[in-house]
Formats: C-alpha cells, sequence, structure tokens
C-alpha cells in the first residue's frame, strides 16, 4: 500500500517572518491529516529556519534543486550533501520552470536524481507535457523520454527509492487543471512504462500530480488509482488551503 504524499513547492516566494507564519500555521493543523506524508520544499536560504520549526513535527523537509556535481567550483550550486546538512529528505529534480526557464536537459535531470538518491536524498522527478505538445497528442512519448533517461541513468529499480511528479506545464500557475481522467490516464502511463521493465517498482513507486492543485479539486485527483498525492505550487503557500489538500490524500 502506496502512503500518499503531499509536498509543497515554495518556488522563490516567502520571507523568513512570512515562513514562519505558514509553518505555524500548517503544524497546528496536522492532527488533522491521516494518512499524508507532508513535505515542504522552501528556498535554499531558509533550509536552516524551517528545519529548526520542523522540530519535533512529522512534516519532511524539501529542496527545491541539487546539483548533480559533488562539489567544486559551480558557483552557486548546492550539493546533495549539502542538502543532508539540513536533513533534508527531499529534493525536486527536473521540474518544469528548471527545463525551460534555466535549460535543463534529461540528461541533466537524470544525473541529478543520480546524485540524490546516490546521497540519500528520495528525489522528486518532474516529467510533463506543454501544451504544444499535449495539443500534438505526444504528451506520453514527451513523458516517456523524460522518465526513460532517468531509468537508463540509474536503473528501473531505482525508481522505487524515489518519486514521480506528472505535471502538465499547461496547468502549472495558469487556474487550468487537467480532470481525474486525463491526469489519471497520464499517471496509469508512467506505472505501465515502469512495468514493463519492473512490476513490483511500479507498484511502489509514488505518483503524484501537479498543476494547480487546489483544495477544491484535491479529493476528486487523489481518488484516481494512480494518483498518490499531489506536488502543490501556489496553494502551499497558504497554510489552511494546503492542509485541506493534505487532508484529501487518503
Amino acid at each position: 500500500m502506496r502512503q500518499p504524499l503531499v509536498a509543497g513547492n515554495w518556488k522563490m516566494n516567502g520571507s523568513a517572518e512570512s515562513i514562519e507564519r505558514l509553518l505555524d500555521g500548517i503544524k497546528g493543523s496536522l492532527d488533522t491529516v491521516e494518512k499524508a506524508e507532508v513535505v515542504v520544499c522552501p528556498p535554499f536560504v531558509y533550509l536552516s529556519d524551517v528545519r529548526r520549526q520542523l522540530t519535533d513535527s512529522s512534516v519532511t523537509l524539501g529542496a527545491q534543486n541539487v546539483s548533480e556535481h559533488p562539489a567544486g567550483a559551480y558557483t552557486g550550486e548546492i550539493a546533495a550533501s549539502m542538502l543532508l546538512d539540513f536533513q533534508c529528505r527531499y529534493v525536486i529534480v527536473g521540474h518544469s520552470e528548471r527545463r525551460s526557464l534555466f535549460g535543463e536537459s534529461d540528461s541533466q535531470v537524470a544525473a541529478k536524481f543520480a546524485a540524490a538518491r546516490a546521497a540519500g536524498i528520495r528525489p522528486i522527478l518532474c516529467v510533463g507535457e506543454v501544451l504544444e505538445e499535449r495539443e500534438q497528442g505526444i504528451t506520453e512519448k514527451v513523458v516517456a523520454r523524460q522518465l526513460d533517461a532517468v531509468i537508463e541513468e540509474v536503473g528501473v529499480e531505482a525508481l522505487a527509492d524515489g518519486v514521480i511528479a506528472y505535471e502538465p506545464v499547461w496547468a502549472i500557475g495558469t487556474g487550468k487543471t487537467a480532470s481525474p481522467e486525463q491526469a489519471q490516464e497520464v499517471h496509469a502511463f508512467i506505472r505501465g512504462r515502469i512495468a514493463e521493465r519492473s512490476a513490483d517498482t511500479a507498484g511502489q513507486v509514488r505518483i503524484l500530480y501537479g498543476g494547480s492543485v487546489k483544495a477544491a479539486n484535491a479529493e476528486a485527483l487523489f481518488a484516481m488509482p494512480d494518483i498518490d498525492g499531489g506536488l502543490i505550487g501556489g496553494a502551499s503557500l497558504d497554510a489552511e488551503e494546503f492542509i485541506s489538500i493534505c487532508r484529501a490524500a487518503v
């Protein structure tokens, strides 16, 4: 039985003051979340503060990105070993904004997945198509390419240690969302493609939906058999909204 997971990706948002208020709100309502594992991924500069505020809390700390390099002359980059120093247990790799805005390739994302996993951090691998690709009917081709790059790098069994997040890029920050049936179709494709190589891994890996998830649509999305939770963007910056989404993950 796969435990549902809800991860908040705060992106480049927040201040020391607003984050403290946000975490107070999340922690104050955690007792209403029955089944979901809850993860928050703040900007790098707030990892220390968030780790301190999460002491004695069941919320798990994650990061938004990681370097594929272990150390060296890579100004501005963050190594997996550094994330471990802050007790990060998860890290997002290959988010659509990293791919589109910063030019991360499938092979680089795969290398980041491998680096995180080698350090003992669970990578949350993001895959998904842009609107043009969906309209062309090549969603599965795009998702398969992104997924296969990681499988070729680390082997299919390694996916069981991580998480996959399907994020239709056309639904991120736009207010649009895939219908539960549309999301389920792609989630089932992802699980099926993994099952072609390892049925055990396919049964273990958690596949999240990330595309304008809100309290109003979370229950319908999470009711789908292959949707194991969500990667939440803007809605994770509101404690009440975020907790409502977490409660819907059963």
